[in-house]
């Protein structure tokens, strides 16, 4: 039986949002919650359903990387919703969905987060969590995504790293940040809230409505690194993003515009930002 209580996360979801949940599963073990998502029903347009789990035995990242969850340790949370349609930029989600991770967190009591270009949650320069976002398949004219967020909560003191590591390394946890324990149960009910806001947003405006926002909250910018991609590295100074959400990276000759690859931190950047 899973530790996470279901009716404590219903009861403190904002009254709106609650009437428009499909369904809200608790798992003790699963492969991943945004597998089973995928596989389930879409939502009807404009309704949503959640799955939570207190382990996940095949968590997954960007490009198929695995996300390593330990039982009881972390909120692994996916999270379907259906358009009305399909809107416009449909990638640019991604970093809609950081903003709102990072106001859940904001009202659960933890600042200072930052969000690490496409999909990273960062605090004291390590990797707190994640999201990965996915396109379920399209039912007539409206379009379903599951987006699923990671976040590292109560971590072995084993997996908390040596800050000494290089970025890809490091990891940390909500019991090393925050002022006051923070439940798993207030924390998904935020989280659920602040996502249901953020698609609606998205549904309207577009991605427009939350590059300020992701803009204050840049942490690579003004960093060194390099972006790995299919034809080799681009190395550059990230320096912020466009109104598309796409990365900027000054090579010293030019500004390349980066819409996909992976970003390597080169080993002067902390230093820079």
């Amino acid at each position: 039986m899973s530790s996470i209580d279901a009716e404590s996360i219903r009861d403190a979801l904002n009254r709106d949002v609650a009437a428009r949940m499909g369904k809200l599963e608790i798992f003790a073990e699963i492969e991943s919650t945004n597998t089973y998502l995928l596989q389930q029903r879409a939502p009807r347009a404009g309704m949503f359903r959640v799955a939570i789990a207190d382990h996940q035995t095949a968590g997954r990242g960007r490009q198929g990387r695995q996300w390593i969850s330990v039982p009881g340790s972390s909120l692994c949370m996916s999270l379907a919703y259906t358009f009305s349609g399909q809107p416009d930029n449909l990638p640019g989600l991604t970093l809609a969905i950081g903003v709102a991770a990072r106001n859940a967190l904001h009202q659960a009591g933890v600042d200072n987060i930052g969000l690490k270009w496409p999909n990273d949650l960062v605090a004291q320069d390590s990797k707190l969590g994640g999201i990965l976002v996915e396109t379920h398949l399209r039912t007539g004219s409206d379009t379903t995504i599951v987006a699923g967020v990671g976040i590292n909560v109560d971590l072995p003191i084993d997996l908390v790293s040596d800050q000494a590591l290089r970025w890809a390394h490091r990891a940390i946890d909500l019991k090393s940040i925050a002022q006051a324990p923070v439940s798993r149960e207030m924390l998904s009910a935020a989280l659920v809230d602040q996502l249901i806001e953020s698609l609606d947003l998205y549904e309207s405006g577009g991605i427009g409505v939350f590059i300020d926002s992701w803009r204050e909250l840049d942490w690579l910018c003004e960093r060194e690194i390099s972006i790995e991609q299919a034809s080799g590295l681009i190395r550059g100074i990230a320096c912020g993003i466009d109104d598309d959400g796409a990365l900027l990276l000054n090579t010293g000759v030019t500004v390349t515009r980066i819409i996909a690859g992976s970003i390597i931190l080169d080993s002067n950047s902390e230093a820079i930002a």
